[in-house]
C-alpha cells in the first residue's frame, strides 16, 4: 500500500487549507483515570477535499472532528479554521463563527418535528437574520433530490429523505467546512450510499470542503482521502482510497490489538 507521509502543518495554514489543528491535545480525568484521547495531532483539510478519519474505536476520531469543530475545547495546541485560532475566541464569537462558517451532519438527523424540509434547511440562517441565497439554495436542494419534499414535515419523510435536509442544512450557508460524525450510521445502506453521494457532489460541483468521521470502509471510500487514528495518534494516510485498500489498514489495527 502506498501511502502519504504524515507532516505537521506550519502554525499558520497555507492558502487553500480549510481547518487545521497543530499540536492538538486532548486529555480527559486525572491520575488513574487519566485518558490522553488525542497526543499532539497536527492535520490539516483542505478546501473542496473530501477528507474521512478513521481508526478502532476509542481512537479519538470523533474527539478530534469535535476539537476541530470547535465543540470541544482541546487541553492544549491549537485550531483554526481558515485563519481564525479558535481559541482566541470567546463564547459569543465561537458561537457564530460555528453558526456562519461550519455545517454539521450528525447521525441524528436533528430535524425540529414541526418545521417542513425547507424551514429546517434555512433554520440556521433565519435564526441569523439572515436570508438565503435562492439560487445557491435551489442548487442544494436540487443536488440532494429533495425538490418535491420541502413541505413535508419530517415524520413525513424517511430516514434517507431526512438526512438529504440534515445535508442541505449543512449546505444552505455556504459553510467553510462542514464536518460529518457517521452521517450514515442510522441509514440502510442504499440511503446510506445516497447521502455519501451527495456529500461526494459537493465537494466536486460546489468546491465544498467536507470532513467526515465513520468506522465504515466502504463510506471512506467516497473521500479524497483517509486519515487514520491509533492511540489518539495519526498513524497513516491514504490517497484516492478503495474500500478494499482501507479494509486492510483496518485488519492491521484489530491484528494489533489481539497480540498487544
Amino acid at each position: 500500500m502506498t501511502t502519504v507521509p504524515l507532516t505537521p502543518y506550519p502554525p499558520n495554514p497555507a492558502p487553500g487549507i480549510a481547518a487545521a489543528t497543530t499540536d492538538l491535545t486532548k486529555v480527559y480525568g486525572g491520575g488513574d483515570t487519566r485518558v490522553v484521547a488525542l497526543d499532539r495531532v497536527s492535520i490539516g483539510f483542505r478546501e473542496s477535499e473530501f477528507t474521512a478519519i478513521m481508526g478502532p474505536s476509542g481512537c479519538g476520531k470523533s474527539t478530534l472532528m469535535h476539537c476541530a469543530a470547535g465543540l470541544d475545547t482541546p487541553t492544549s495546541g491549537s485550531v483554526r479554521i481558515g485563519t481564525t485560532e479558535l481559541g482566541a475566541l470567546r463564547d459569543r464569537p465561537l458561537t457564530r463563527l460555528r453558526r456562519d462558517r461550519i455545517g454539521f451532519v450528525f447521525q441524528a438527523f436533528n430535524l425540529l418535528p414541526t418545521l417542513t424540509a425547507l424551514e429546517n434547511i434555512t433554520l440556521p440562517l433565519s435564526i441569523a437574520g439572515r436570508h438565503p441565497d435562492q439560487q445557491w439554495l435551489d442548487r442544494v436542494v436540487s443536488m440532494v433530490g429533495l425538490s418535491g419534499r420541502l413541505d413535508h414535515r419530517p415524520a413525513q419523510l424517511s430516514g434517507g429523505q431526512q438526512q438529504r435536509v440534515a445535508v442541505a442544512r449543512a449546505l444552505a450557508s455556504r459553510p467553510a467546512i462542514i464536518f460529518g460524525d457517521e452521517p450514515t450510521g442510522n441509514l440502510d445502506s442504499r440511503s446510506g450510499a445516497e447521502v455519501l453521494g451527495f456529500l461526494r457532489d459537493s465537494v466536486r460541483e460546489l468546491g465544498q470542503t467536507v470532513v467526515m468521521v465513520t468506522h465504515d470502509p466502504v463510506a471512506a471510500g467516497y473521500a479524497d482521502r483517509v486519515v487514520f487514528l491509533s492511540d489518539g495518534r495519526l498513524v497513516d494516510e491514504m490517497t484516492r482510497p478503495t474500500p478494499d485498500r482501507i479494509l486492510d489498514v483496518m485488519k492491521r489495527f484489530d491484528t494489533r490489538a489481539r497480540t498487544s
